[in-house]
């Protein structure tokens, strides 16, 4: 399997990258586990999660999916420096949805780092993320601070989430001039059906600047996977809410032409979906989440399928 560097750092990582959200949420500690040994067996080694994972979930308060890893990563089997653990900083604890919130002061990041590295029981970070954009606090706080986390060896590489091509463009312009570090990576939500926030300006600076992109939502919450094609397909899923908007024509013509290279190369078309992601400019790794092992197997099958320049094109156009 062939690994890419992640932007400007020297993290070599899989092709595909493994959404701990679901650890201490839908995916209990014992079969994140399984899941999790049988991810990185195959070769694969980014493990994505976030300080505030998995707040949203009923008597959780956040951190869940960090302390899984941990205890994971405490039983031995794995060695750490044979897997490249992302996390994540800024959205606010007990108001996750609430983006007013965010923080990315310098006191806020040197608290939850260090709630982070106890959590994940380790020593460092191999790539800490400004989960979301903190217009509050001058850009110039928020990367002295990291810089200082990466002199000390606590964070080997920082990124960005959800950032604009503007505010990227200014952290980088700040980084070079304060001699700062700087960031190497972004994470946006894309996907063969969100294409618009990261395709044009977003997508050309990334590749310019060789930041390494890694795509959240890659599998539209489930949408690509073609699981939910009407509304009773939603009843009593948790993630109905995020679905529905896409149940319409243009939605629909994606899923149908998912199926249709599907069928072409006798795969499921969540393979399909990723594989496209893949193969987009300066695109790293998607994540994607699994809560059994069958699911995992689909995900991870997307790393070894090649879809022909005509299958592109017709998946390309599927979704304008």
């Amino acid at each position: 399997m062939q690994k890419k560097t992640l932007g400007d750092s020297s993290l070599e990582v899989a092709p595909l990258a493994f959404g701990g959200n679901v650890f201490g949420w839908t995916a209990d500690e014992p079969t994140s586990f399984e899941l999790l040994n049988a991810f990185v067996d195959a070769g694969f080694n980014l493990i994505d999660t976030a300080n505030m994972y998995s707040s949203w979930a009923p008597g959780n308060v956040g951190g869940e999916s960090e302390a899984v890893i941990g205890n994971w990563l405490k039983q031995g089997q794995v060695s750490r420096e044979d897997v490249v653990i992302v996390t994540k900083v800024g959205i606010n604890m007990e108001h996750p949805w609430d983006h007013s919130l965010a923080s990315l002061s310098r006191e806020s990041i040197m608290t939850e780092v260090e709630n982070s590295l106890r959590r994940l029981q380790t020593d460092y970070i191999d790539l800490y993320l400004s989960h979301i954009d903190d217009p509050k606090t001058p850009m110039e706080e928020t990367l002295a601070a990291y810089d200082e986390l990466v002199k000390s060896g606590k964070v080997r590489f920082i990124g960005a989430s959800n950032f604009t091509k503007d505010r990227l463009e200014e952290a980088l312009r700040i980084s070079k001039e304060n001699n700062l570090a700087t960031y190497v990576a972004l994470q946006p939500h894309y996907n063969l059906y969100h294409r618009e926030d990261y395709e044009g300006g977003l997508q050309d600076f990334c590749v310019a600047n060789n930041i390494g992109v890694f795509t959240y939502f890659s599998l539209a919450s489930g949408f690509l996977a073609g699981k939910y094609r009407n509304e009773a397909d939603l009843e009593g899923s948790s993630r109905g809410d995020f679905v529905k908007g896409m149940l319409n024509k243009r939605g629909f013509n994606i899923l149908s032409v998912l199926d249709e290279v599907a069928a072409q190369l006798a795969v499921h078309p969540v393979q399909v979906a990723l594989a496209w992601l893949m193969a987009q400019p300066g695109l790293v790794a998607p994540i994607a989440s699994a809560t059994n092992l069958d699911q995992l197997q689909e995900i991870m099958g997307s790393a070894n399928l090649e879809l022909s320049d005509s299958q592109l094109e017709q998946l390309n156009e599927s979704g304008k």
